[in-house]
């Protein structure tokens, strides 16, 4: 690449657009072999290949942003119930549970506090996850501030399928005579 003056992805992309995009391709094409139409797309931010992710999820939580701030605390506390709402289903969903509640808040001149509680045992339930979330809300001092953002999530999942209790008998085949 370097001999054909391509060291960085802009030269690349510089050097497949410069004459008909069909001649870039066949050049690529004659110097790279099928790396070259792989090199030619890349350069362009085409890639079809499926997005498979590789990593564990650590959280999951929901958020919503406010057309509106909101500065009426009854309201602050619906759209709080209401996220929890979605956080209950996102649990289900993912089959898991955690242990440590995030609340976050944005206030409307950006702003931004956060408040976790972490519990003994993991939690997915809405009331729980409602009254902590609630809980810890009730512990910022508002101040007569209005709220441009709300956000809970949870964090130290628990597989609820990797946790089921499983009780081995106590003395099976132990060869104990009693």
């Amino acid at each position: 690449m370097h001999s054909l003056g391509i060291h960085t992805g802009a030269d690349l992309k510089e050097r497949s657009s410069l004459t008909l995009p069909q001649a870039s391709l066949l050049e690529l094409t004659h110097h790279f072999g099928k790396a070259g139409q792989y090199y030619y797309k890349i350069a362009r931010a085409e890639d079809d290949r499926p997005v498979e992710a590789n990593r564990v999820r650590k959280s999951i939580g929901a958020e919503t942003s406010f057309a509106r701030d909101l500065s009426d605390h009854s309201e602050m506390l619906q759209e709080l119930e209401q996220i929890a709402q979605i956080v209950e289903q996102r649990l289900e969903q993912h089959e898991t549970r955690g242990r440590t509640l995030t609340l976050k808040v944005k206030f409307s001149d950006y702003q931004q506090l956060t408040r976790s509680k972490t519990m003994l045992a993991p939690i997915s339930e809405l009331s729980t996850i409602f009254e902590i979330a609630k809980a810890l809300f009730e512990s910022i001092d508002l101040e007569n501030r209005s709220i441009r953002l709300l956000r809970i999530s949870l964090s130290n999942l628990d597989n609820v399928k990797q946790t089921q209790v499983i009780q081995l008998p106590l003395f099976q085949n132990a060869g104990i005579i009693f």
